[in-house]
């Protein structure tokens, strides 16, 4: 059994990790347009990089929750490949083996030029911190008007789940949203949210709950039934 995740914001918000959507959340300092964009990269490097730093700092400080641990679990019983979008580090805490990140990761440093090398981010970034080719170093994140690298990757392996899993999304973040229309004619897909979207033209299983409290009752049934 080829089950696939797409996992959201909302699965590491039960972790306590903010989202920009949040009313009381890191993000509620900032404009995007200010720090997330490679405009205000051009426009004021260290003041991304500071953002950037508070948001490592809140996810070192984290730890996987309910949710990303049954997740691993599932690994006994089936091949699970999780394509998320966050750039956290939970799922791989939390024991999975198998994680694409679709907007980058947010312990990792990139160099501003190509091949666009990463380098393990340990501590802060700063203004000054080069790459061995003499190139400042940026996080390894996927700012709001970049290409999506893994897209097409993260399709491929979209379109070969017999489960696909939807949880902790809203489904509205573009090109990431798209990615559920590639499940294969046949897949179950069940939506874990409690803002549940609705998916028109596709069969769909909704559940209304966090994912902290769904997903582990869901593991336990199907492990139970080995699938």
């Amino acid at each position: 059994m080829n089950v696939v995740v797409l996992s959201g914001a909302g699965i590491s918000a039960e972790s306590g990790i903010s989202t920009f959507r949040d009313s009381d959340g890191l993000w509620e300092k900032y404009r995007i347009e200010d720090v997330a964009t490679p405009e205000a990269w051009y426009r004021d490097p260290a003041l991304v990089l500071d953002f950037y730093d508070q948001r490592r700092e809140q996810v070192r400080a984290a730890a996987s929750n309910a949710a990303h641990m049954a997740l691993a679990r599932l690994q006994d019983v089936a091949m699970v490949q999780i394509v998320t979008q966050n750039i956290d580090d939970l799922h791989e805490r939390a024991g999975s083996r198998h994680v694409l990140h679709l907007h980058g990761e947010i312990v990792l440093a990139r160099s501003t030029v190509p091949p666009y090398e990463t380098y393990p981010a340990g501590g802060n970034i700063a203004l000054g911190d080069l790459c061995p080719r003499g190139a400042q170093l940026r996080p390894h994140v996927v700012w709001f008007g970049e290409e999506v690298p893994m897209l097409e990757r993260a399709a491929r392996i979209v379109q070969k789940a017999d489960v696909l899993l939807v949880v902790g999304t809203s489904l509205q973040v573009y090109p990431a949203a798209g990615l559920v229309q590639y499940a294969p004619k046949g897949c179950k897909i069940i939506v874990i949210d409690p803002n549940a979207p609705h998916i028109s033209g596709m069969d769909v299983v909704t559940i209304k709950e966090k994912a902290g409290v769904a997903l582990p009752r869901l593991v336990e049934e199907w492990m139970g039934h080995k699938l």
